[in-house]
């Protein structure tokens, strides 16, 4: 099945109470997991930086990208309480870390696996400190050549990871992310240039993307969830509220079932139909015992119960061996 991680990221807004509404809201949706943002703001962003064009849209405008993920920032307590209620909700808790210090809080809470963001993919002594924990990893690509991703996996399997355990996210790193700037074939070419497992990080509006995603094969989708897109914040207008994101899990689910598994057969539920829906030989008028079948007297007609339209040629020529009428099944 497809593990689909509902990204709260930063939308609880640095509250810890909208951050367990998000755990129990991704649990709801019937999510997968539920993955925040761990970062310790002044170890990830220079007083300097500043923010993206879609960040200066959604929060004050004077503020620097500094300033605007201080007030983001979980710190370990929280980050037990947010875990121990993925716990008891029955939901996988994950978290992104932005920098060495998160990376070694997260190794400490022993999570299962490690998702490394796009901004990180070119991170040489983070890619190579993660890599030494040797546990699973989903790696995101925004903004990245297979060049950038060909040296993030080399970097990880020389750390100690191996490649098998390495996931790797198709992404775009705008939000929203245009429906032409997608490219999702790219996730395909992914799987095929490095023999990895790969998915699908989301930024589009909308859910169809990560259907889609699904449908060419992703094995994780990653989309944001917020509890109400007008909130502040830098990410919320770029997510699914709780309901548009339990529809995607449906979707998904569907898709998983559709997809089958590429044998092509009659499906039970068509089985009964086969009878109904195709045809036989049968009589286009009265033919005398004796006669010998022709196009004049013979044609294919529902129901599909005698002898099939396929057998023509070897029906063609050969004498009745009894007397027909209109529309009756010929039988040898």
């Amino acid at each position: 099945m497809t593990y689909v991680i509902a990204e709260a990221g930063v939308n609880h807004n640095g509250s810890l109470q909208k951050a367990l509404e998000l755990v129990a809201s991704a649990k709801e949706s019937k999510a997968d997991a539920v993955k925040f943002q761990t970062f310790i703001a002044r170890d990830e962003v220079s007083q300097f930086a500043e923010k993206a064009e879609y960040q200066k849209a959604t929060t004050t405008p004077t503020e620097t990208q500094l300033q605007m993920i201080e007030k983001l920032e979980l710190n370990r307590e929280q980050h037990l309480v947010i875990q121990k209620t993925c716990l008891r909700f029955g939901i996988d808790f994950l978290s992104s870390a932005f920098d060495n210090g998160s990376l070694d809080l997260l190794r400490d809470l022993n999570l299962p696996r490690f998702k490394i963001p796009s901004g990180e993919i070119t991170n040489l002594p983070y890619l190579r400190h993660v890599g030494a924990f040797g546990k699973p990893v989903i790696l995101s690509t925004g903004m990245s050549t297979l060049g950038d991703i060909e040296a993030a996996i080399e970097t990880l399997e020389a750390a100690g990871t191996l490649r098998s355990q390495i996931t790797v996210l198709h992404c775009n790193t705008e939000y929203p992310t245009p429906m032409a700037d997608v490219n999702l074939r790219a996730m395909c070419n992914i799987r095929e240039a490095f023999g990895v497992a790969v998915g699908y990080s989301d930024h589009t509006p909308g859910i169809e993307i990560p259907i889609a995603a699904v449908a060419l094969g992703a094995t994780v989708i990653e989309k944001h969830l917020t509890l109400d897109r007008n909130l502040p914040g830098p990410d919320h207008k770029a997510s699914l509220e709780p309901d548009e994101f339990a529809a995607m899990v449906r979707a998904i689910r569907n898709i998983e079932q559709a997809l089958g598994d590429g044998i092509k057969r009659p499906s039970p539920s068509e089985a009964k139909n086969k009878l109904i829906a195709r045809k036989s030989l049968v009589a286009t008028r009265a033919i005398h015992v004796g006669e010998p079948f022709t196009p004049d007297n013979v044609t294919a007609k529902r129901p599909g119960t005698g002898i099939s339209p396929m057998r023509w040629d070897e029906v063609m020529g050969r004498i009745a061996g009894s007397d027909y009428t209109e529309d009756e099944l010929i039988e040898f």
